[in-house]
């Protein structure tokens, strides 16, 4: 079944009556070629790449709730590609040519808007760190431009300029950047998946992960036993609990990372923006609510709901920004669950056990990553080989200490990246 404007107009004048589910339901067989664990955006666009871009359609993606129930469905929804370090750079920039294509590749309305990013300064200091961050997304292919006080007052005349704390100098804005649906992007890759033969398995909790002599034979599931010559590991948050089922133990600690949407508001935020002394980041829906988060909540848990103070915080650094906020009513707020590194940056690579392979600590970044993940994370599933975009992402770099990446230069802190 696909999707165009003839089929839309068609089904509104017939009832809507020919529209089929999106993804079939199947049992899980006994065996597959590969198995991978996490239903979310990163776990199916793997299943789909493996699919379209490999051929193989022997697998199946287990999930222990339902599609799109965990961090894909629990963020705020921005893209971007302009991170500064080798490593981050050439790999965001990867994913975001793949966002460019994305609906046009599954067929699908992922509902994406490059509205542009504006990432604010509020002095020198900033404003000198903002034109190095450009020059090296320019030189990585990507655009970047410095935007003065003047022209920012034109673009989004109800920030806050003249804050004591805060004075807004400047933005260096990417207009590639903006925003996709969670959830379409989530459907779009389970029903590209399941069209090419993978089998998505919801309410499947994995509960061991079997090994014999080394190699990965198979997972224990709540299902059930299921045999697999490849076990990808996809859990986002709880990518630890996950790999201490293969006597793991990962250099991540899981955090919440607390979001909210306001009431609905007549246009007033045309971009994406981010307020880098108080770490918050917001944009508008299409419904005209305000989506916007700041920092995580500074202490381990799998909890998906975040503490009070972090709530006050956010809202003062929202209202600091926008004061015409103020008197917006909140409509609702959500946690989703991250996996913190200590330096801020992800791991695509294959374990110490043979044919298992682990996609986790995304930190902030996990959204924005989803196509490039799956289809980087694929290509070493299937070939054992990295894809050039994603060749940092090693483990061992922990290990070692060679090679790591610490974009924020915050140190060796999971939480303060």
């Amino acid at each position: 079944m696909r999707f165009s404007g003839w089929r839309v107009f068609k089904e509104g004048l017939t009832g809507n009556k020919g529209w089929k589910p999106h993804w079939r339901d199947p049992q899980p067989k006994a065996e597959y070629d590969a198995v991978i664990i996490g239903g979310g955006g990163h776990g199916l666009a793997t299943a789909y790449y493996l699919a379209k871009e490999h051929g193989l359609t022997n697998i199946a993606v287990l999930e222990k709730g339902y599609l799109g129930g965990g961090n894909v469905g629990r963020n705020t929804t921005i893209v971007r590609a302009n991170y500064f370090l080798p490593g981050n750079s050439e790999f965001y920039s990867h994913s975001l040519k793949l966002w460019e294509g994305l609906e046009q590749d599954l067929n699908y309305n992922a509902m994406m808007s490059q509205r542009g990013i504006l990432n604010l300064y509020h002095n020198d200091g900033q404003r000198d760190g903002a034109v190095r961050r450009g020059n090296a997304i320019v030189n990585q292919g990507d655009d970047a431009e410095l935007v003065s006080r003047e022209q920012l007052r034109e673009m989004v005349p109800f920030l806050n300029y003249d804050n004591n704390r805060f004075p807004i100098m400047g933005a260096l804005l990417q207009r590639r950047a903006g925003t996709a649906r969670h959830d379409a992007v989530a459907w779009g890759f389970a029903r590209g998946a399941d069209q090419r033969g993978v089998d998505l398995i919801q309410n499947c909790e994995v509960t061991g992960i079997d090994i014999e002599n080394g190699k990965v034979v198979g997972v224990q599931t709540s299902r059930g036993p299921i045999r697999a010559k490849k076990v990808a590991m996809a859990a986002a948050g709880r990518s630890g609990q996950v790999a201490a089922m293969a006597g793991m133990r990962l250099p991540v600690e899981s955090h919440v990372l607390q979001a909210f949407v306001s009431e609905g508001l007549k246009p007033i935020i045309d971009h994406v923006i981010t307020f880098a002394e108080g770490h918050l980041y917001i944009s508008q829906s299409d419904k005209g609510g305000l989506v916007f988060g700041s920092y995580l909540d500074f202490y381990s848990s799998y909890a998906a709901r975040g503490n009070l103070p972090m709530v006050e915080h956010t809202m003062e650094t929202c209202v600091a920004m926008v004061p015409a906020v103020a008197k917006a009513r909140l409509l609702r707020s959500w946690g989703g669950i991250m996996d913190m590194t200590p330096d801020g940056s992800p791991i695509i690579d294959k374990t110490h056990i043979d044919g298992l392979y682990l996609n986790a600590g995304w930190c902030y970044g996990g959204f924005k990553a989803t196509p490039a993940s799956g289809h980087c994370f694929a290509h070493l599933i299937a070939t054992d080989r990295p894809h050039d975009a994603a060749t940092k992402f090693k483990l061992d770099r922990f290990e070692t200490g060679y090679d790591l990446m610490d974009e924020e230069g915050t140190g060796a802190q999971h939480n303060l990246h």
